[in-house]
């Protein structure tokens, strides 16, 4: 299949050799191409012909990207070949920050974190297109829809009543929130980085609309257990450098409470084998803010 797609791209005539790239859950075949000119390098990924229309409004996302200057891959081609989609994009150069960062000191960590997050702010001036419903009406459904399943499903997380009735007294937050362009999986695992700097973000398939700061819940989830300066880092370069206010905590405790059902939920439905290791996740998130008496996470420091 992808020497029929190399023959039949005219970009890509010119390939010197190709190396699958297997990471990630997504159901794209992704490819990194070198090619004959120079050390040029492409990013294929390919996909079945049924997501054409959803891939153009991701490819479109790209192209919005470049207009806001952040640092992602840049589209360069789209198209079908037979069975399949594809899309070609810049190929961001170094290795995932997710596996490199703990060999960086504590001020190198900080600072790819301080550069993401700066990233992420410039993500966040897409504002939602006016068909989108409203981020709260929205996100409370799913809300609700996930707390009836978790109450159907068996499993019990500890203290769930106490982390249910954070959620009651806090919802009424979202009502006030923007309506913005969200990456949606914004973590150490999406970010690049080179020569021990921050190098661009990646895989932004899972976008989605509404409140910017329900992009940080991925720090608590993940980025916090990988490096907590960088998950510091990037609080603090998304504010310029400021203290976030309590009102950013009590949202980012309140995406954090709500993710505990969905995480639930969406673990048995999809990978069920691994509930026990995304049960210690949200252990560990639901421990660093003592089941939400406290809005500020143990691990954040105002020091560094």
């Amino acid at each position: 299949m992808i020497e029929t797609l190399l023959k039949q791209i005219p970009i890509l005539s010119n390939c010197k050799d190709v190396i699958q790239i297997k990471k990630g859950f997504s159901s794209d075949e992704k490819y990194l191409i070198h090619m004959n000119d120079g050390n040029k390098k492409l990013l294929l990924r390919t996909f079945k012909l049924e997501e054409f229309e959803s891939k153009k409004k991701e490819y479109s996302i790209l192209e919005k990207m470049q207009e806001y200057n952040v640092t992602c891959s840049q589209p360069i081609s789209m198209g079908q070949v037979g069975s399949r989609g594809y899309i070609i994009a810049s190929y961001i150069e170094g290795k995932d920050a997710e596996e490199e960062i703990q060999k960086y000191s504590e001020q190198e960590q900080f600072n790819i974190g301080f550069e993401a997050g700066k990233e992420l702010r410039k993500i966040h001036q897409f504002t939602a297109p006016n068909h989108v419903s409203s981020w709260h009406s929205r996100k409370e459904k799913k809300h609700k829809n996930y707390i009836d399943a978790y109450l159907a499903c068996g499993i019990r997380v500890a203290n769930d009543e106490k982390i249910m009735n954070f959620i009651e007294e806090n919802i009424h937050l979202m009502k006030e929130r923007p309506n913005m362009f969200q990456h949606d999986d914004f973590h150490v695992g999406n970010i690049i980085v080179n020569n021990k700097k921050f190098a661009g973000v990646i895989d932004f398939n899972l976008y989605d609309w509404g409140d910017p700061i329900h992009e940080f819940l991925k720090i608590g989830l993940f980025s916090r257990e990988v490096s907590i300066p960088f998950s510091i880092g990037q609080i603090r370069g998304y504010f310029n450098n400021t203290e976030p206010d309590e009102y950013f905590w009590r949202l980012y405790s309140l995406y954090l409470a709500m993710c505990v059902f969905s995480t639930v939920i969406w673990t048995l439905k999809t990978v069920p084998d691994n509930l026990n290791n995304m049960l210690g996740k949200v252990y560990t998130f639901l421990e660093d803010h003592d089941y939400f008496s406290e809005l500020k996470p143990k691990w954040y420091t105002e020091e560094i």
